[in-house]
C-alpha cells in the first residue's frame, strides 16, 4: 500500500479546511493548525458570496456543495448603489427568485460546514505558529511557544495575509493600500432598525464619494455589518487600533461631511463599533521560489482588496492543490505545477481588484 506524505495545513479558514476535506477523503494524514482558540472564538468577518466557478466548485470537490446550498442565504443576493449626497437609490439589482447563483453564507457557518467531516483530533486550536524549520532529511518542524511538532513532508500555508509560512519562502509582505474599513454592527435590524433594514435590503449597499465610502451588508440573524471606509495613513490606522475604546460614532461621521443623513444613520445608530480593518495587498505579480514540500494558498499567496474574489480564489487554490496531490505519487512536482498555474489564474484577478479598489477611493473615481 502506498504511504502518503504527512501533511500539515497552517490555517483553518476556508482554504485550509477545503484542502483538509479533500485530502482526508483520500486517506491522507493531515494536521490542521489554527491560532484561533476555538472555531467561534473570534469574529471572522462579513458574509461571503461563493461563486459557481470557484468557491462552489471547490465545495463540490469536497463533497459539501449540497449542504452549502441548503445553508446559504439565497434571498440575500441584492445589490444597491446609493448616491452619497442625496441618499437616492440609483440602482438596484434583485435576482429573480431561483436565478441568483451567488448565495451568501456567514463565515462562521461556512467554517462549521467545513469542519463537520474532519476528525476533531486532527485540528489543533489555540496554536499560533512561531516558526518553521528544516530537518536534515528535508522535512519540516512547526514551532509553537510551548512545543514543536513534526516532522511533516508537506506544509501548506493557508494562514492569511500575515502568513508565518510565507516568511519561510519570501521576505515580501503585504502593503497598506491607504484605505481602512471601520466596521460597525446593527443587530435585530428588522425590529429595532426597520428603516435601515429597508435601505440596505437583502444584500449589500454601496455608496462612494470622493475618497470615502459606506458599505452595508446583510448578514444572518438579522444583523447588518456597516463599513465606514476612508483613507488614512499607516500611523493613524495604528493609533486608531490602539485607542478603539475611545472612538465614537460621532468621530467617524466627521469624515463624511455632506453625506446624506440616511446613510450617516447607518453609522450613528450602530450598536457597536467592532474594529478598524486596514486593507492590505500583496503585489499582483507576487511569486516565491519553489521549495520542496512548502507552499502557499489563499491570502497567504495573494491577499487582495475585498472585491468578492479573495475567498473564492482561495478555495479553488485549495481544491486544485489537494486534487493534484492525491492524483500522483510525485507530489512535489504537483505542488510546483499548482503554484505556477495559480499565479497565472490569480494574477489578473488580483491586478483588477487592486486597480478597481484604487479607483473607488480616488477623488476622480
Amino acid at each position: 500500500m502506498q504511504q502518503h506524505p504527512n501533511v500539515v495545513i497552517v490555517g483553518a479558514g476556508p482554504a485550509g479546511l477545503t484542502a483538509a476535506n479533500i485530502l482526508s477523503q483520500h486517506g491522507w494524514p493531515i494536521t490542521v493548525i489554527e491560532a484561533d482558540a476555538t472555531p467561534t472564538s473570534r469574529d471572522q468577518g462579513g458574509s461571503l458570496d461563493l461563486h459557481p466557478d470557484d468557491g462552489q466548485l471547490a465545495l463540490a470537490k469536497a463533497g459539501l456543495l449540497q449542504e452549502f446550498l441548503s445553508l446559504a442565504r439565497h434571498e440575500d443576493q441584492e445589490s444597491r448603489d446609493v448616491d452619497a449626497v442625496s441618499g437616492k437609490v440609483m440602482q438596484v439589482e434583485i435576482p429573480e427568485p431561483g436565478t441568483g447563483n451567488r448565495p451568501e453564507i456567514d463565515r462562521v457557518v461556512l467554517r462549521q460546514l467545513l469542519l463537520q467531516r474532519l476528525d476533531t483530533g486532527a485540528i489543533l486550536w489555540d496554536s499560533p505558529v512561531q516558526g518553521i524549520s528544516d530537518r536534515p532529511d528535508g522535512r519540516y518542524d512547526i514551532h509553537f511557544s510551548h512545543c514543536t511538532r513534526g516532522p511533516f513532508d508537506i506544509v501548506i500555508g493557508a494562514d492569511g495575509a500575515w502568513s508565518r509560512v510565507r516568511t519561510a519562502l519570501s521576505d515580501v509582505r503585504p502593503s497598506y493600500t491607504g484605505v481602512t474599513f471601520m466596521e460597525l454592527w446593527l443587530h435585530d435590524v428588522d425590529r429595532r432598525h426597520p428603516a435601515l433594514a429597508d435601505l440596505v435590503g437583502h444584500g449589500t449597499l454601496f455608496s462612494l464619494h470622493g475618497e470615502a465610502g459606506i458599505f452595508a451588508q446583510r448578514n444572518g440573524e438579522a444583523t447588518i455589518r456597516v463599513y465606514a471606509v476612508f483613507k488614512t495613513t499607516t500611523e493613524e490606522t495604528e493609533r486608531t487600533d490602539q485607542t478603539l475604546a475611545g472612538i465614537s460614532t460621532a468621530d467617524i461621521v466627521k469624515r463624511f461631511d455632506g453625506w446624506a443623513p440616511s446613510l450617516l444613520t447607518l453609522i450613528t445608530d450602530a450598536d457597536r463599533i467592532v474594529a478598524p480593518r486596514p486593507i492590505n495587498a500583496l503585489p499582483a505579480d507576487f511569486r516565491w521560489p519553489h521549495r520542496r514540500g512548502l507552499t502557499l494558498i489563499g491570502d497567504a499567496a495573494h491577499v487582495m482588496p475585498p472585491l468578492g474574489e479573495g475567498v473564492n480564489t482561495a478555495m479553488l487554490d485549495a481544491a486544485k492543490l489537494a486534487e493534484a496531490l492525491v492524483s500522483t505519487p510525485h507530489w512535489d512536482e504537483a505542488i510546483s505545477a499548482c503554484e505556477e498555474s495559480m499565479r497565472q489564474r490569480v494574477a489578473p484577478i488580483a491586478a483588477r481588484c487592486i486597480d478597481e479598489f484604487a479607483q473607488w477611493f480616488s477623488i476622480s473615481g
